[in-house]
């Protein structure tokens, strides 16, 4: 295959991005097949409209069709080197503040693709035919990009062997709650990786928070989660219990229990000036904090195990009682505007995935293999890269200054 025989790249892609990012294919062993994933992403980033394989291949020679389609959706690449080094080069490049989880719905007309099933969906507000997912994202004011992907499960997939074998589904893979996949892969991303910590943004409104936030600060990940205001109980604060006994997070009084939340969070509220990505301009929210203990669980003794953490409450129009926004936190309540503008991001995210990663197929895989989904969306994320890189997309505002330390606990981690 020749130079000629290649789609040509957007004027808006520059070349040498694409070239340092494409080079997060080096731990695939073949050349051939290296050569084949520049074409596929080549492909995203050129075609305009639905990303078939017949579409991507337009242009790359005789037999480019089925080769791409072997190379998706039959051979055995692992997709998690290329993942971690697309994640190191963004890291060195962009420095994100954060690993923002994004879910996402592919809804299907059939079904025959991995892990269809006709489900609610609270983002479309009634029951489709869909696929979910979640994504992690390294996002910064200036961009964002997805490098993890988990596809998730339903039952009706991983317990009946038949519909295991017609998606190619690996043995070692099972249903998994959506919130579950990400715990999974952000933990991954820390653990196998070797990524240094950044906090982790995610939207737990739909969900029991407590057994989330739990598992992250077992695993020593940061992090900033929305919650519904409902599933938040304080307990008394009370001795911490564990085995090392009392921690840090102990010390220093100002924990609020449930009968005086609303007013302490309203009483200890200010204005965080922070970069609105959607809409493109500053704004000020009044946002307060509040030290609280969560109940997690009980120990072999008996007694309630604590999560201690900070409530953040945000105000969109600071003339009401309530709160528009609740977020939970490991993060030091001192660092209150960081940690805010932190949860902010979770806007650039939504952003990016709507302007970038939507025109370059991040929904259009049409196979029907576990294997070639998370191939596909792998080659997603490259052409995305490419595309948040290349100097002609300078986007988002200054980066705030400021650093992120945490609520002072033995139990977590985070690289500043």
């Amino acid at each position: 295959m020749s130079a000629e025989d290649q789609q040509t790249l957007p004027d808006n892609i520059s070349p040498n991005e694409f070239a340092e990012v494409l080079s997060a294919l080096r731990s695939i062993p073949r050349s051939d097949q290296r050569r084949w994933g520049e074409v596929y992403v080549r492909g995203l980033l050129a075609v305009r409209g639905k990303k078939t394989m017949r579409a991507l291949a337009n242009g790359a020679g005789s037999g480019a069709e089925q080769s791409l389609y072997q190379f998706i959706s039959k051979s055995p690449w692992d997709v998690d080197p290329v993942r971690g080094d697309l994640a190191r080069l963004l890291i060195e490049r962009a420095q994100p503040r954060a690993w923002v989880v994004q879910p996402l719905v592919i809804t299907k007309v059939g079904q025959h693709s991995v892990g269809v099933e006709r489900q609610w969906v609270s983002q479309i507000g009634r029951v489709v035919n869909c696929q979910q997912a979640m994504s992690v994202w390294l996002a910064g004011d200036r961009g964002s990009c997805p490098v993890d992907w988990q596809l998730a499960l339903p039952e009706c997939w991983t317990d009946q062997e038949d519909m295991r074998r017609r998606a190619s589904i690996p043995t070692d893979v099972g249903s998994c709650p959506p919130e579950q996949c990400a715990v999974d892969s952000v933990s991954k991303m820390a653990q196998e990786w070797g990524l240094r910590g950044r906090p982790v943004v995610m939207d737990l409104r739909e969900t029991s928070p407590q057994p989330v936030c739990a598992e992250l600060v077992a695993r020593q990940i940061p992090f900033v989660v929305r919650v519904d205001p409902s599933s938040i109980t304080p307990v008394p604060p009370g001795p911490k219990t564990g085995p090392s006994g009392p921690g840090p997070a102990d010390q220093g009084g100002g924990w609020v229990g449930s009968a005086g939340l609303l007013s302490a969070l309203h009483k200890q509220r200010m204005p965080v000036e922070w970069f609105d990505h959607t809409e493109q301009t500053m704004r000020a929210t009044s946002v307060g904090a509040a030290r609280v203990a969560l109940r997690k669980g009980i120990t072999v003794h008996g007694q309630p195990e604590r999560l201690d953490l900070v409530l953040l409450a945000a105000w969109a129009d600071p003339g009401r009682r309530s709160p528009s926004e609740f977020w939970l936190s490991n993060l030091a309540q001192s660092q209150l505007g960081t940690v805010y503008r932190t949860a902010m991001l979770s806007r650039r995210v939504e952003r990016d995935l709507a302007e970038v990663s939507d025109d370059l197929g991040i929904r259009d895989f049409e196979g029907r293999s576990y294997r070639g989904w998370h191939h596909h969306m792998t080659m997603v994320s490259l052409a995305h890269a490419v595309t948040v890189l290349s100097p002609s997309r300078a986007q988002g505002a200054p980066a705030p200054t400021g650093r992120i330390t945490l609520v002072p606990s033995r139990d977590t981690k985070v690289s500043a």
